[in-house]
């Protein structure tokens, strides 16, 4: 193992001390299927405008889409959608399969009984270092008040908030 690897390895295991949301990207791909994956790099940017933030690794084989896409849709995990979040992370061919969708702005696929949502025209992106980070200006957004808590990530591992004191 050379220096290098333990050094990233060390690294990773440190930001897993942060605790994130977990979210699904989704957009319409170039051949015009739907196109997602699991994203905890999500963060807000600005109120006025309103933008987000999210990023992607540099050699995914979504990055094609997601470059060349208008709109872009951030669904916030809840509790209950930790299957959700494994079948986005993974290899699945048809990862939208039996998933009750609705479609938002700039015809994105949105996630129903997510905790929040936000429907974004794509701004620009940036180079990253081995990632790239997409801007979003927020055209709508939904925040469910009937769902759970957010689904939570720590340590590598799902997590649930606890009680409030």
């Amino acid at each position: 193992m050379s220096p290098a690897d333990t050094t990233h390895r060390s690294l990773r295991q440190s930001l897993g001390q942060f605790a994130t949301g977990v979210t699904v990207v989704t957009a319409r791909g170039l051949d015009g299927r739907f196109v997602g994956l699991t994203v905890n790099s999500f963060a807000s940017v600005s109120l006025d405008p309103p933008l987000i933030l999210w990023s992607l690794t540099a050699d995914s084989k979504l990055l094609p889409a997601f470059s060349a896409c208008t709109h872009f849709a951030v669904n916030v995990l809840s509790a209950d959608q930790a299957d959700i979040s494994r079948r986005f992370a993974g290899a699945r061919v048809d990862k939208f399969s039996g998933l009750d969708l609705r479609v938002g702005a700039g015809d994105t696929p949105l996630i129903v009984g997510c905790c929040a949502s936000f429907e974004c025209r794509r701004e620009t992106q940036h180079d990253g270092g081995d990632h790239v980070i997409f801007v979003g200006h927020v055209e709508r957004h939904h925040r469910n008040k009937e769902a759970p808590a957010p689904l939570l990530y720590y340590g590598g591992h799902y997590r649930n908030l606890a009680p409030q004191t």
